[in-house]
């Protein structure tokens, strides 16, 4: 499944960003690659050590964790580390696969979904396109400054080459409570249909209360914590 999150950056939160990104130090993105990926990797990658550069990491992180299409999409154990990666005119990012296994020690992840946070608008650069290569199909994306892209970490992937102008994005992976795609999506279906019973039927409503039993007891079926 390939879920746009509209808006997921209040327009208070992006101006700041925004600001925040004006203020950053880059280094060649091949540092932050594996082995396989760095032969075909044409960005710069965001220091995120410096003052600014931590500030902007934890309000991203913050808006991240706390975003309920997320969190009801994704059922996150643990994010990865984020990273902020500029392409600009003639880079790109070429077909490759995510590692599977993320980090070292506590912070070992297996990465099943993969998320691309667009913080540049899109007028403003041509190409650039993030492209997910499924089964049966390939899509192309080019988002709205704000939206997330949430997309599986098994899928072949690449950053169509910039042509003009300059693309910033935040880049990261999640490792599910939930491993099994199907399962997310089922859940992720059943949280959609019990918000749009809140609207509809009272609290205590049978409807409502035998949706919320159902759900939690397939999380506690599914969910690896």
């Amino acid at each position: 499944m390939i879920l746009t999150i509209s808006e997921l950056l209040p327009a208070d939160t992006l101006e700041t960003i925004q600001g925040d990104l004006a203020n950053l130090e880059w280094r060649d993105g091949r540092e932050t690659a594996g082995r396989q990926a760095r032969t075909v990797k044409r960005n710069e990658q965001a220091d995120l050590s410096s003052p600014v550069g931590r500030r902007l990491r934890d309000l991203l992180s913050s808006t991240l964790s706390g975003h309920p299409v997320l969190n009801a999409a994704a059922r996150p154990k643990r994010f990865s580390r984020l990273l902020v990666s500029r392409t600009g005119e003639g880079g790109g990012y070429g077909p490759h696969v995510d590692n599977a296994l993320m980090g070292r020690g506590e912070a070992r992840l297996r990465t099943d979904l993969s998320f691309t946070l667009f913080l540049t608008p899109p007028e403003d650069y041509e190409g650039g396109e993030l492209v997910v290569h499924g089964a049966d199909s390939t899509q192309e994306i080019k988002a709205q400054t704000g939206d997330l892209v949430l997309y599986p970490s098994t899928e072949l992937h690449e950053v169509a080459t910039v042509t003009r102008g300059s693309r910033i994005v935040c880049v990261g992976w999640i490792e599910s409570l939930v491993a099994d795609a199907a399962q997310r999506a089922i859940l992720f279906d059943l949280a959609n249909l019990q918000a749009s019973l809140r609207g509809s039927l009272p609290e205590g409503a049978g409807e409502r209360l035998v949706l919320d039993k159902t759900l939690a007891n397939l999380l506690r079926m599914w969910a690896r914590p």
